[in-house]
């Protein structure tokens, strides 16, 4: 292993993806923050986003941004992705990080399922998913009709196309932890017999069919992140893929229809995704897909992000196992959640070597936009 100095300028080497012209490898992770009255963002998430472009955050990904349909989010605070209001704020919101000098992408979000019936900004909305199934596989509403799926594929593309007009830098398909698309990815909530249903690869073509729609509307040059996990908000030891050759049956598909990041939700970075292996979930995505990938998981802090009880306070720690597998080139891209939630400034702390200012997360920080 190199020393650390030079691990970390290997950090802040600029990188290209299609269209972005990245400065660095650090990413802001997307984290619900739920501050944007009746679906609006203001000044105040403006910022917010600002902050984090003004101290060098290589990539900033929003938070879930709800597309155009009426169950999409559970909370008349989360943005939107649609109508002129808030496709004006997310304008705004654009300037400023890239009067920042940073990049900022869009991430596009269907909670399907995890909604529950009565929830705002829709209360009169029925949850939706591949089978009517709740995360515990129990049955809520009727399946989701083919009419339906193409109503959301469209949702999808066209909130993609507006990202694109209004300025934003790229899009990341949320497809991870329970909501909407891995609902369609986990055979627990998909018990379809048709086209979206049945083995790994029909699992996927719900998803698929998404990404390619997204692409039809931003073109070939407009950068496409697509998050998946393996657990989901209610089962941590959730396994979409139990092996490395199942997890490349899941990855084509997607990476053939038009992927050109993947961003790999882990609890912890550091550990392997399948027995015999030190890779992690991003590593083996990379090495199956060729593709650059994200990893993510409690980087610069001692604890899982979420507990039993929830969210939980966390110490700050060392790097040295992170920038170890970025030296050997696992991933390209590193995302920080926590960390960058509480410390705007974080990254400009670990460039400049300031371990002692770096501030411990402290669950209070989600009552804020700091």
């Amino acid at each position: 292993m190199q020393n650390n100095e030079h691990s970390m300028e290997q950090l802040f080497q600029p990188i290209q993806i299609r269209n972005l012209s990245l400065r660095n490898r650090t990413v802001m992770a997307p984290m619900t923050r739920g501050f944007s009255p009746e679906g609006v963002p203001n000044s105040e998430v403006a910022a917010y986003y600002r902050r984090r472009a003004e101290n060098q955050v290589g990539l900033i990904i929003t938070e879930g941004t709800a597309i155009n349909h009426p169950s999409a989010v559970s909370g008349a605070s989360i943005p939107t992705i649609h109508g002129k209001a808030a496709l004006n704020g997310w304008s705004q919101v654009v300037k400023e990080v890239h009067e920042a000098g940073g990049k900022i992408i869009a991430q596009l979000w269907h909670v399907g399922m995890a909604r529950k019936i009565g929830d705002l900004p829709n209360s009169e909305a029925l949850p939706i998913g591949p089978s009517g199934l709740s995360l515990d596989g129990e049955k809520v509403t009727d399946p989701m009709t083919t009419e339906e799926i193409d109503d959301v594929i469209e949702a999808y593309a066209n909130a993609a196309a507006d990202a694109k007009r209004i300025g934003f830098d790229g899009i990341e398909i949320h497809g991870a932890h329970g909501y909407l698309i891995d609902q369609f990815f986990w055979k627990k909530t998909n018990k379809r017999t048709d086209r979206y249903g049945g083995d790994i690869v029909g699992r996927t073509r719900f998803a698929v069919e998404i990404v390619e729609a997204c692409r039809q509307a931003v073109g070939v040059d407009f950068s496409i992140v697509f998050r998946f996990s393996q657990w989901k908000m209610n089962n941590y030891k959730a396994k979409l893929a139990e092996t490395s050759d199942q997890l490349e049956s899941f990855l084509i598909p997607l990476a053939e229809a038009g992927v050109d990041v993947f961003h790999c939700s882990t609890r912890h970075f550091w550990e392997p995704e399948f027995e015999g292996s030190a890779l992690n979930l991003a590593g083996w995505t990379k090495r199956i897909t060729g593709k650059p990938t994200i990893t993510v998981g409690s980087v610069g802090l001692d604890g899982a992000f979420v507990s039993n009880n929830g969210m939980e306070n966390a110490n700050t720690s060392n790097l040295d196992r992170l920038i170890e597998r970025f030296e050997n080139e696992e991933f390209d891209l590193i995302a920080i959640g926590r960390s960058l939630l509480i410390d705007p400034a974080w990254v400009v702390k670990i460039r400049e070597n300031q371990k002692e200012e770096l501030i411990p997360f402290n669950k209070e920080a989600l009552r804020t936009l700091y």
